[in-house]
């Protein structure tokens, strides 16, 4: 059992970096298309990348969660806490490398993106298989966190706070 799990958390690692890199590029592809922004970044803001993490991993859950789910049955809670351990070191990386350099790089943000995915899949893994959050509430919690990540960050897109996270750094420069 534990290398079948070793396995899948190995494959959603490699599936969300490469479909996360070309959800990268997919609005621009698509010539700006309202379907293609729900699902990828439609700017170079700190929100848009992590919207990067959150849809491969989302439709990842789906199909592992098909495949997995009766012998993991805390895979929605596990998920949804590795996801948004994941999805909060994105930013507070990315603030902290700045801020301490003064500099952007784009392949500290490639880096970031990929530290970001394994730390997911590694802590999902761990929490799997000892069993973490297998209480029937906190599925349900997971499954609704999960969802409501998906929801946010869509909304998002359309009605982008004004905060910093949410703003194209590339626009605030020219």
């Amino acid at each position: 059992m534990g290398k079948r799990l070793r396995n899948w958390e190995t494959g959603g690692f490699f599936w969300t970096v490469l479909a996360g890199t070309a959800l990268h590029f997919l609005y621009d592809w698509t010539g700006g298309a309202v379907w293609a922004a729900v699902i990828s970044a439609v700017n170079e803001s700190v929100w848009e990348h992590m919207k990067l993490l959150l849809v491969p991993v989302f439709l990842f859950t789906l199909v592992q969660q098909a495949a997995l789910g009766r012998q993991y049955p805390n895979l929605p809670a596990a998920r949804a806490v590795s996801l948004l351990a994941a999805l909060a070191f994105l930013p507070a990386a990315y603030y902290a490398y700045t801020g301490a350099l003064g500099v952007h790089a784009l392949w500290a943000d490639i880096l970031l993106f990929v530290l970001a995915a394994a730390l997911l899949f590694a802590l999902d893994c761990r929490l799997l298989r000892r069993g973490t959050f297998d209480a029937g509430w906190q599925q349900a919690a997971g499954l609704l966190a999960l969802w409501a990540l998906v929801f946010v960050f869509a909304w998002c897109t359309f009605r982008p706070p004004d905060f910093p996270l949410w703003q194209d750094p590339a626009r605030a420069f020219s």
